[in-house]
Order: structure tokens, then sequence, then C-alpha cells
């Protein structure tokens, strides 16, 4: 069994998804089964962290990036060892790879 890791980023992530649904889209309900959604995704990684696709697949960038869609929304996350950290959920039509590398960069 692996051992998750929610960065700060992808915790205020899951706020801003559920907060933009409930009240820019006025669907609390929705906006409270999409957050339940993603978490259930993520917790498949607890049994299986390479289900997710490596980034490699869909963008020519070297990284140790693997991701997971969940409905509307991807799970980029990495493995080390029997550890999973979740970096990012991001919305699937927003530019997701420039969020995501911009936070890298800013990290080191």
């Amino acid at each position: 069994m692996n051992n998750l890791h929610l960065s700060p980023k992808a915790e205020e992530d899951l706020f801003e998804i559920k907060d933009y649904i409930a009240e820019n889209l006025e669907n609390p309900q929705a906006a409270l089964s999409t957050v339940a959604k993603i978490i259930k995704t993520i917790r498949r990684l607890k049994e299986h962290a390479l289900i997710g696709a490596p980034l490699s697949a869909i963008a020519n960038i070297d990284s140790d990036y693997r991701y997971l869609v969940s409905g509307s929304y991807i799970v980029f996350y990495r493995v080390i060892d029997k550890d999973v950290f979740i970096d990012r959920i991001l919305y699937s039509r927003r530019d997701y790879l420039r969020v995501l590398f911009a936070d890298v960069s800013e990290d080191t």
C-alpha cells in the first residue's frame, strides 16, 4: 500500500473547484459530488500508484509526473518508492501544463 501526500496547492485546488461549482455555477450538490469523485480517484493510487499515464504520453516533456483524469479534472502526481505526491488538480480545459510547470519553476 502506498502513502498519499496532498500538496498545499492540490488542497487549494480542491477548495477552489468546490467553491467555483457551488458559487459561480450555483450548484452545491454538484460541487460536493465532483470533489468526492476526485478524492475517490486519488484514493485508487494507494493500491495502484502507476495506473495513471506518464505525462510524456500527452506532452513532449521529460518529467516524473503521471496523471489521472477524473471527470473534467486532471490529477498530476509523482511516485517515489511507496509515496505518491499529488501536486495539482487542474481543470482539463485550462492550460494545465503552463500552470503545472510554473509551479515547478517557482519551487526550485
